[in-house]
């Protein structure tokens, strides 16, 4: 075997060597790290930057709510009894629980440092809270402006917005953004030992009894999962 035949097998086989440890490595490796397309991966600067993306977006979960929390209860969570107590009305009448209060606050405080993360540590676009229009017969998707679901909902018409859906954070793998690579939501549970679970929808919905989880994944493509305060990067809940 000449010089340069040797070299190139030698070659050969450090990369299915680095790929074969790469493999082991993903297998081992957390929620996140394991749903984020290889591709995704390698574009990503450092081989720590995957570990890095899930302990900050898990920190920024755990920020929201102890400040969410701090606003109403100072260092302490809230009960049982008062996550349940209804602090409002919505424009339609409907009753808004403390849990629902707090769950939208945090949901701000979370997502605005989220997209600091992603802008540091994602290597493609991203989306937050977009919503989008799915029709599961076809598999046809296509996204809502913002000015748009603005606008219905400012005129009443809810009723168009039926059967969207509207991940937190849809993470991109290029720039079709129409296709996740991931797809993350955060979620409050109130009181904080609850787990945290994906919402299932209801039996108006288009995609009755069918999670959260189950319509992102069939939509956009991609793994879809959970970030909490306690648990961190998760698929599902219990």
């Amino acid at each position: 075997m000449d010089s340069e035949t040797a070299g190139k097998t030698r070659h050969a086989a450090y990369v299915a060597e680095q790929a074969s440890a790469r493999a082991a490595t993903q297998a081992m490796a957390s929620p996140l790290v394991r749903a984020i397309p290889a591709a995704v991966l390698a574009a990503m600067q450092q081989d720590h930057d995957a570990d890095e993306l899930e302990k900050q977006l898990a920190a920024c979960a755990a920020q929201a709510e102890q400040l969410g929390n701090a606003r109403y209860f100072e260092n302490r969570p809230p009960t049982r009894q008062e996550c349940a107590e209804v602090v409002e009305q919505d424009r339609c009448g409907k009753p808004v629980t403390r849990a629902m209060q707090l769950g939208k606050q945090k949901h701000v405080l979370a997502l605005q440092c989220a997209e600091a993360v992603l802008k540091e540590l994602w290597p493609a676009p991203f989306s937050i809270e977009q919503r989008y229009r799915y029709y599961p017969n076809a598999r046809f998707l296509e996204t809502i402006s913002k000015a748009k679901e603005a606008q219905l909902i400012a005129d009443g018409c809810t009723e168009e917005l039926r059967g969207t859906i509207k991940p937190d954070l849809v993470l991109h793998g290029d720039r079709n953004l129409l296709e996740a690579a991931l797809t993350l939501d955060f979620k409050f549970p109130c009181p904080d030992s609850n787990e945290p679970q994906w919402t299932r929808y209801g039996g108006n919905s288009p995609y009755a009894s069918q999670t959260q989880q189950e319509i992102y994944e069939q939509a956009l493509g991609g793994r879809a999962l959970l970030v909490s305060p306690r648990k961190g990067v998760r698929a599902s809940g219990p």
